[in-house]
């Protein structure tokens, strides 16, 4: 008989961490998922793989590889708990880091606040070098004076450096030299230069990425070794994957060589699956809506494509105001991210209006109705008072739900001070946090050229389907997917991503005076470099790679993406890729110029190895009896009559193919619950995905 194999995909949420177990052999799934433990992730993770083998007995040591999501680096950056670092640089460039783009996010609000530089000016430090724009040196690297900074640095007790030289993405020779000097000297440092986490154009977006690289890369090395060891001891002898921000996944090493790249490590997965799932039912245009404990996620995924795009911000003073964050940059899924999940914390704000969020409660306490010693109404204790949810039946009826201090927390802190009935008040609560996501939601569509009348909303995250119909209503959406496993759905999306990396170099020329070989020889070292690194992730396979330029028109300051077709780039002529170019640009802005120059700014490659087989199996075909799939019924409150009405409860794991139901109905499983009202109609598909239909929207299945 063969041996069952299995993967393992774990996602470290801000107050859950979720697991999904799928047998290789069979397609069958394990799910679990327990509180995170913030002083140290690896915990809930042990915890979490222990009381898997409650289950199956024995299988850790037949798991192949362990893919892993975590939050761990955006918190360090916007909780600024990563280690203290240091920033060398050409002489004169000190404080780009404060003088940023020069811009300001809010040309009309004079007290506008922006987030502070990653390092402070004290540990700021010039060399005099100096490279031109287009590689040459004027100026060489003085070792003396390395040396001497290199001593006063470690004297400070700094425990990471990051080297940014002007204009070293087209000659790094400098910042080599700098490197060797570091390395020989100081092993112990950690080093991060510019040439390899981010040589592109753009001084302060690759001051700013190389300084958070190094300021996060103690702790993600840290972490990274303490959790290979701990699975080490409790069993796995596979392969541990890391999630990147750009929907691939990569090895352990370079994880802690590029911790910038894992940023958005963990709410990647579920856009990813979705993507997957858009190709399995050819869905045009999925918006995909993931809601945990802390925050909400969504991303417009048109043509079966998720974008990616190559500066994204952290840290926002402002959350909705672009310019108020630290850049980052580095190929990122297109998504959104707003504070508003289940441990959203309700409160009145200065204007004495209800405010829900961005302030969560975590894990530790929670929300009013863990009875972990919370006492803030969160958006949970508002469902939970609604009759969304079951106190006796959260998680699985593993974790029991307070319902008294969830009426107490909203009576007390909401309803009182408003004048409202602590009903109303939850009501409040549920509907304010579905206008926030919703606006947000119309903003990144519209933003994207999409119509959110004709897309199909996918619910992922333990509050994902609790809120997905209320969000569909807001955008005015007519049909909405709940995949199986929902609520580990960025745990379950691991599976569906490739083993990747992305690399990138900046080297302006104006396509007129482009060498076509030269191009190619960049596109080849890039190719080559990128290759290297999966190496280390796996070997084997052939790799697949993408090729993208990056062009503007001479004098402009933003670039736009071509994708290209892989051969060897003198098959290109000129005229080839000026189409290409004034195609495009006429697609995002309606017009082009065709008499104006353009220029090639950046050249990118994508390096994948081919996905590994993965496929949902058929439900049972054994029950056919709908009335059997009923818990029974509870009173929930209706959006509609805004009052409480009767909903029909269901057993998802008892649900069939073809089955169909009317709303109001509360389909309830382990991992999450699914709300929807009394205007749907609802269908379960041969793989148990639940295609839910708003009265006079259409389904687009």
């Amino acid at each position: 008989m063969e041996q069952e194999t299995y993967r393992l995909g774990c996602d470290i949420g801000g107050t859950f961490t979720d697991f999904v177990l799928v047998n290789n052999t069979t397609g069958e799934f394990h799910t679990n998922k327990c509180l995170t433990t913030p002083s140290d992730p690896s915990n809930a993770i042990e915890q979490g793989i222990r009381e898997l083998t409650q289950v199956l007995p024995g299988f850790l040591d037949n798991v192949e590889e362990i893919i892993h999501g975590t939050t761990l680096v955006i918190n360090a950056i916007i909780e600024r708990k990563g280690a203290r670092t240091a920033l060398i640089t050409t002489r004169g460039f000190r404080d780009v880091l404060e003088l940023g783009r020069e811009k300001r996010y809010d040309a009309y609000d004079i007290f506008s606040e922006y987030p502070e530089p990653i390092v402070p000016r004290s540990d700021r430090y010039e060399i005099d070098e100096r490279m031109t724009f287009d590689g040459r040196i004027l100026k060489d690297v003085d070792e003396p004076e390395v040396l001497a900074l290199v001593e006063k640095i470690k004297k400070d007790g700094v425990e990471s450096i990051a080297v940014c030289l002007i204009n070293s993405y087209e000659n790094p020779v400098n910042e080599r030299k700098i490197k060797e000097i570091i390395e020989r000297e100081v092993p112990e440092l950690f080093l991060s230069s510019s040439f390899e986490v981010l040589p592109e154009i753009k001084e302060y977006e690759r001051t700013c990425t190389t300084s958070v690289n190094a300021y996060v890369k103690p702790i993600t090395y840290w972490y990274l070794n303490k959790l290979v060891n701990r699975l080490g001891t409790i069993g796995f002898g596979g392969k541990l994957f890391i999630m990147l921000s750009s929907g691939g996944i990569t090895s352990v090493e370079t994880a802690k060589d590029f911790p910038v790249r894992i940023i958005e490590s963990g709410p990647t997965a579920a856009v990813i699956a979705s993507q997957y799932y858009g190709k399995m039912f050819n869905i045009k245009d999925m918006f995909c809506f993931d809601m945990g404990g802390t925050t909400a996620k969504s991303c417009l995924i048109q043509d079966g494509h998720a974008g990616l795009v190559s500066t994204f911000e952290v840290g926002r003073v402002q959350r909705f105001q672009k310019g108020s964050g630290l850049p980052i940059q580095v190929p990122v899924v297109d998504l959104m991210e707003i504070g508003a999940g289940g441990g959203s914390i309700a409160h009145i704000n200065r204007m004495g209006l209800l405010q829900v969020g961005p302030e969560s409660s975590g894990a530790d306490p929670g929300p009013a109705a863990y009875c972990q010693g919370g006492e803030n109404p969160t958006v949970t204790d508002a469902d939970l008072v609604l009759g969304y949810l079951d106190p006796d039946f959260f998680l699985g009826g593993t974790m029991r739900l307070d319902i008294e201090l969830s009426k107490k927390a909203i009576q007390e802190k909401i309803a009182g001070p408003l004048g409202t009935t602590m009903v109303e008040a939850a009501f409040g609560i549920h509907d304010l946090i579905n206008e926030t996501m919703a606006a947000a939601a119309k903003t990144h569509i519209a933003e994207k050229g999409g119509n959110p009348n004709i897309v199909t909303v996918t619910a992922f995250g333990g509050a994902g389907p609790v809120h997905t119909y209320g969000l569909a209503k807001k955008i005015g959406a007519g049909s909405i997917l709940v995949p199986p496993l929902a609520g580990v759905g960025s745990a379950l999306g691991f599976f569906t991503a490739p083993v990747a990396f992305d690399m990138s170099r900046s080297h302006r020329k104006v396509l007129e005076e482009a060498d076509f070989n030269e191009i190619e020889d960049l596109f080849s070292q890039l190719e080559n470099e990128a290759a290297k690194i999966l190496e280390g992730a796996q070997t084997g396979d052939d790799v697949i790679f993408e090729r993208t330029l990056l062009m503007r028109f001479v004098g402009q300051g933003a670039e736009i993406d071509l994708g290209i077709e892989q051969k060897e780039f003198q098959q290109f002529s000129k005229d080839d890729i000026r189409t290409m170019f004034d195609d495009e640009y006429k697609r995002l802005y309606g017009r082009s110029s065709a008499e104006s120059p353009v220029e090639f700014v950046t050249f990118k490659v994508r390096a994948s190895l081919p996905k590994k087989p993965f496929t949902i199996s058929k439900l049972s075909t054994e029950n056919r009896d709908i009335q059997a799939c009923i818990k029974g019924q509870r009173p929930a409150f209706s959006v509609i009559k805004k009052d409480y009405l009767p909903f029909t409860v269901y057993d998802r794991a008892k649900l069939f193919p073809n089955a169909q139901f009317n709303g109001p109905a509360i389909i309830e499983e382990r991992e999450s619950t699914i709300v929807i009202g009394e205007d749907t109609t609802a269908r379960v598909d041969d793989f148990g995905f639940i295609w839910i239909n708003i009265v006079d929207g259409e389904d687009k299945r």
